[in-house]
């Protein structure tokens, strides 16, 4: 074995006995009291008891579909406010035993699901969601590697399923399908890789203006606490390529495969976000609720890093927005912090964020186990 690939080997294993070391602060415990907001915000829990709380969908009779990437239960559920009192009422098992159920999406009656290698489909989900509904597999054609194998999906503008395919590695160019964004039409056909040399994105959406596609990425591990920095981009067109193995945010040429290249060979992110935040989840806001200097912004689920050296403070765990003049981003600051305490200790991790028809916003939470609502009064 190469030499590197041995030092990147044991690096990350002795990250992971750190990331365990430091822990959770108070597992189980839901701690509102500890989440600091703009002024006029509020956060509640909207349900509890949703265990490994990923990925959100929203059906049109309101009816909130969450992906999870437990490994033990492979769970997907459906969340119930039957009364409409913006609380659950009822949190529902879909199906379980699936591999790594993370991505959720809903279109014309079915509830589709990313699971490792492949996308099944329930139809008439909002009618036989609580029968142990029966599924069809849409495409199973994509890679069995777990190593950033759960996915993200969502329909865009074209009614097309956008499925990303994440690289098998920490860095490298395993070529062809990996690190790549693609999309099928809604039958499993036509699939087609419309963006490269993205490392692994588990968040995105659609501007609501220009219908560009603005996603997530996040940076490769083992080069330092300090970079490289995640990444949100925008793809102007199908068929660019982001750089990734080469180069990492809009500046940091790989040590190992960057040789021979220059940032400005790619598409370089709209914006550098914080170092290892792990940046999933993200959402345009297109709601009335928040004040109207929120509309349009960018709000980003930093679910928090992993490998980082003791002492150093671990990133994410929060809610950031990212605000756009055009579509250039001018700034990149919190909205809601506080999972993660002075003590590098934490009790929650968010994962997805998704804006609600009143414009209140939901944030799932899979080391919590549960989602939050967040709104807004003068």
């Amino acid at each position: 074995m190469h030499i590197q690939s041995i030092l990147r080997t044991v690096l990350s294993s002795v990250a992971a006995i750190l990331f365990l070391a430091h822990g959770p602060a108070n597992a189980g415990e839901i701690a509102l009291g500890d989440i600091k907001l703009p002024k006029g915000f509020k956060i509640e829990v909207y349900a509890e008891n949703v265990l490994n709380a990923r990925s959100m969908a929203l059906a049109p009779s309101g009816l909130l579909f969450v992906g999870t990437r437990d490994k033990g239960n492979g769970q997907v559920y459906a969340v119930v406010d039957s009364n409409q009192d913006n609380k659950a009422d009822e949190v529902v098992v879909i199906a379980k035993g699936l591999s790594q159920p993370n991505g959720v999406a809903v279109r014309d009656g079915s509830l589709y699901v990313a699971e490792i290698s492949r996308i099944i489909r329930f139809d008439n989900i909002e009618k036989t969601f609580k029968e142990n509904p029966a599924y069809a597999v849409v495409n199973d054609s994509y890679p069995k590697d777990k190593h950033h194998g759960w996915k993200y999906i969502s329909f865009g503008p074209d009614g097309k399923l956008y499925v990303p395919i994440g690289v098998n590695r920490n860095v490298g160019d395993p070529g062809d399908p990996y690190a790549s964004i693609t999309r099928i039409n809604a039958d499993g056909t036509g699939f087609e890789i419309i963006a490269r040399g993205v490392r692994n994105t588990v968040g995105f959406d659609w501007h609501p203006v220009t219908k560009e596609l603005w996603f997530t990425d996040n940076g490769r591990d083992l080069l330092g606490d300090d970079i490289p920095p995640e990444e949100l981009n925008r793809m102007t067109a199908p068929g660019l390529h982001f750089g990734f193995p080469y180069v990492h945010g809009k500046s940091v040429l790989d040590p190992e495969f960057g040789q021979g290249h220059k940032p400005e060979e790619f598409t370089l992110p709209a914006a550098e976000l914080a170092p290892h935040a792990a940046a999933l989840g993200m959402k345009f806001y297109t709601g009335s609720m928040f004040p109207s200097e929120y509309k349009g912004q960018i709000f980003i689920a930093e679910h928090g890093s992993w490998n980082r050296s003791p002492g150093s403070g671990h990133t994410g765990r929060r809610v950031v927005t990212v605000k756009l003049d055009g579509d250039t981003a001018v700034s990149y600051r919190p909205f809601a912090e506080g999972w993660l305490q002075k003590n590098n200790k934490w009790w929650g991790r968010p994962v997805d964020v998704l804006v609600m028809p009143d414009g209140s916003m939901l944030v799932s939470d899979d080391d919590a186990n549960c989602i939050y609502r967040i709104t807004y009064k003068k």
